[in-house]
């Protein structure tokens, strides 16, 4: 490694290089509540995917590690580094490509942030609507992990809209996949395969992105109902009913309590609804017609109503706005409370019932607070664990993910599996299965130098 520095600055600057000590603490982490940070042994940060490029084939060469970062913004460990390793930060390669208004596409480099490509979309009237809850998170790092977020009930999670890629193989060789179009049948789809791999088969530099209209009109509506399976109950048949929300959200009554109180929310709602509410539904609805949003607005108060909500308050703007952006920050409100561990099981929606219904009895069997909120319409629930004890977390946490898989779930939505959910996965997930992915793994980094230890040991 004496000269591993040199050669890198080589390739991308000496001043985009960093050793030792003088790579910042922040490199060494990601979010994550439990994840040990690490202090790479080279930190670099190259500006075009040539230099990316350049810097994989000389880790291979030298069977050094490599870990891709875009802004660290993730909950499970997937950015963690290597202490003899390398952390590629794509912090330079921020550069939105086009905003292709014909085909509806953005072309934008690993680094852009989604708050930069929202202000470039919203200049042409339309949007990217993949809104994980962090717009500081880069593509890249969306694109890694498969990010979600609250629209996903209406428009998808990240793979539905990424139509391409460039991406740097641990070769060095760099690959194009798909392109400007929205459909293929021409081969094993590299593509989605690479979209959620955790930076474990490839480093993406660059992606291709759908684009949506951007609406003009929306309207939130919040219902608070007596209990949280009246509320999961309610999901299946608001949808069913023809609502067509851009969110559907469900918080509890301590996590409603702790972001109202971080953010200092004033809802209208009144003492009384608020003392005995045990949960909520927050629904978005978006149209690019105001006349057809009132009308819709008006049909879900009365489902609501029908479902056995409380009441139905449709909030002010800034109240609306305050309470999403309250959601969004809820991981926040978490930790600030206190939490050991987020997590966020995914089951179908309709079984949302019986996992809530499981968490409350793993909960009063260790002793433990489980609460939480989610994207309801998706069946992906985000649940803090507030568990001081590791054992006995490690514990809790096993028999969720497990409820969960016993739903016809999965271990993780949106956040990734990283080295926070490892364990858990490669102890419930079909053996077969995970063969496969070692198999495919190796294809990709037969030395095994792309992101080690993640998703496999």
């Amino acid at each position: 490694m004496t000269d591993t520095g040199a050669l890198l600055a080589k390739v991308v600057g000496a001043e985009h290089v960093l050793s030792g000590e003088g790579v910042p603490a922040e490199y060494g982490h990601d979010e994550s509540l439990t994840a040990v940070a690490r202090t790479p042994a080279y930190l670099v940060r190259p500006a075009t995917a040539g230099e990316v490029s350049e810097v994989v084939s000389l880790a291979a060469a030298r069977r050094i590690a490599v870990t891709a970062r875009g802004s660290g913004t993730g909950l499970c460990g997937a950015c963690v580094p290597r202490a003899d390793g390398i952390v590629v930060s794509f912090e330079r390669m921020n550069r939105i490509v086009e905003i292709d208004t014909d085909n509806h596409v953005a072309v934008a480099q690993a680094g852009v942030t989604l708050a930069e490509l929202d202000e470039r979309t919203a200049a042409a009237g339309l949007c990217y609507p993949v809104r994980p809850g962090e717009q500081g998170a880069s593509v890249g790092g969306t694109v890694n992990t498969n990010a979600g977020g609250m629209h996903a009930v209406r428009h998808g999670v990240t793979r539905h809209h990424v139509l391409g890629v460039e991406a740097v193989l641990a070769s060095g060789e760099i690959v194009r996949s798909g392109g400007r179009y929205v459909k293929t049948s021409t081969g094993y789809d590299l593509t989605q395969l690479l979209v959620g791999s955790e930076g474990t088969l490839a480093l993406v530099t660059e992606a291709v992105l759908r684009l949506r209209p951007r609406a003009d009109h929306r309207a939130t509506v919040l219902a608070p109902f007596a209990s949280a399976e009246e509320v999961s109950r309610a999901v299946p048949r608001l949808l069913a009913g023809g609502v067509d929300p851009l969110a559907l959200e469900y918080v509890d009554m301590l996590t409603m309590a702790a972001m109202t109180e971080r953010q200092e929310l004033a809802l209208g709602i009144p003492e009384q609804v608020r003392r005995t509410a045990l949960g909520y539904l927050v629904v978005v609805l978006e149209e690019r017609f105001a006349e057809r949003l009132e009308a819709d607005v008006e049909r879900l108060g009365e489902q609501l109503l029908g479902l056995g909500a409380d009441d139905v308050y449709v909030l002010p703007a800034t109240a609306a706005r305050d309470l999403m952006e309250a959601r969004e920050r809820a991981f926040w409100a978490s930790k600030a409370a206190g939490a050991d561990e987020v997590v966020d099981i995914v089951v179908p929606r309709a079984a949302l019932p019986s996992l809530f219904a499981a968490a409350d009895v793993i909960a009063r069997d260790s002793a433990s607070i489980i609460t939480g909120c989610g994207h309801a319409g998706d069946g992906n629930v985000h649940l803090a664990v507030f568990q001081p004890d590791p054992v006995r977390r490690e514990g809790v946490l096993r028999e969720l993910f497990r409820a969960g898989a016993d739903l016809g779930g999965a271990i993780s939505g949106e956040h990734g599996i990283g080295m926070t959910k490892k364990r858990y996965f490669l102890e419930l997930e079909d053996p077969a299965k995970v063969e496969l992915m070692r198999r495919i793994k190796h294809a990709f980094d037969p030395k095994g130098i792309l992101n080690p230890g993640i998703l496999f040991d």
